[in-house]
């Protein structure tokens, strides 16, 4: 692998002569800092074009850059810390062209903003309503029903003055961001049904953590294995050593998204599902502690919804891989 010192410009003619540069090689293979909105175009440019390309996380580049013999950060410096993280890790994930779950991600990102932007402002309602009244009191959770912001309006209605001026303004606000998220997710739930009708069978895997699973994951096939999915996500426990009293800890690390949707099919399936119950039951017959069997647990339903996404990737392939090396 060679390291490229040279600058070109961050357009498609810029990545042309970057190809031109390396064709010079017969075997090549292109290692790129994994910032996916910065480096998301010359991924695209670059496996277009056939070329093999393997995103490298930053922890590792920063690792590389502590064991260098220069200090601080450069292009150059940058350019070698990838390089030496590439060499060192044989099994970094392969880029590939966008396929749908980049569009399934993107709806539940911008349907996320929504519900954070409706969240904030749910709060300042709330706070304006009880300046004017503390009687009226809507129940939690309850604010982004039509008919409890049709009673909000009423309520408002009584009252002059800029503070509910403003809470009026609030509530046409809310409504909005609410029928717009309400409009995203039946476009993530047509979408998610097409990508992956297999993971919508799990029970606990409602659309939306369906589309957060495959959304996060960008392309299942890009990890090896059932192992390497829990390694990322951060199901695989890690075990306890010394003095830690717990013979398998929780990992702090890994994809903190996808370790959520992941806990939410193992909580419902913890409530409805004959299996994930027997599973609890076992574990804590054999010593486990509440927290270690739901770990167990998590670490299972990882490889369940590994062993589903691929085959709905096989059913249903996307973009397809680069060129090997």
């Amino acid at each position: 692998m060679m390291v490229m010192l040279g600058t070109d410009a961050a357009t498609s003619e810029g990545h042309l002569e970057a190809l031109k540069w390396a064709a010079q090689w017969g075997e090549r293979r292109w290692a790129i800092e994994d910032r996916r909105h910065l480096s998301r175009r010359l991924e695209a440019d670059l496996s277009a074009a056939g070329e093999l390309v393997v995103r490298v996380p930053p922890k590792m580049m920063a690792g590389a850059r502590r064991s260098a013999r220069t200090r601080g950060k450069s292009d150059p410096i940058d350019g070698l810390a990838v390089a030496r993280a590439a060499l060192r890790e044989p099994d970094l994930p392969t880029a590939r062209l966008d396929g749908p779950a980049r569009e399934v991600k993107l709806l539940v990102d911008y349907r996320e903003r929504l519900v954070r932007e409706r969240t904030g402002l749910q709060h300042s309602l709330r706070w304006r309503i009880h300046e004017l009244d503390p009687t009226f009191d809507p129940p939690a959770g309850s604010l982004d029903r039509y008919v409890m912001l049709d009673q909000i309006e009423a309520f408002l209605a009584g009252h002059a003055g800029l503070v509910a001026e403003l809470a009026g303004r609030e509530v046409a606000r809310i409504r909005a961001l609410t029928q717009e998220a309400n409009q995203l997710q039946s476009d993530i739930r047509a979408r998610i049904k097409t990508v992956a009708p297999s993971l919508l069978e799990l029970t606990g895997c409602a659309a939306l953590t369906a589309a957060k699973l495959v959304g996060e994951a960008a392309d299942i096939r890009r990890f090896t294995s059932p192992d390497a999915y829990a390694a990322w996500n951060g199901t695989a426990p890690i075990p306890g050593w010394s003095a830690n009293r717990e013979r398998f800890r929780l990992s702090r690390g890994g994809n903190r998204q996808t370790d959520a949707a992941i806990h939410r099919i193992a909580i419902t399936q913890l409530r409805c599902h004959p299996d994930a119950q027997a599973f609890i039951a076992r574990r804590l017959a054999t010593g486990d502690t509440k927290k270690e069997a739901l770990r167990a647990l998590k670490r299972r339903l990882s490889d369940v919804v590994y062993r589903t996404m691929l085959e709905d990737t096989s059913d249903h392939p996307q973009a397809a891989p680069a060129r090997a090396a």
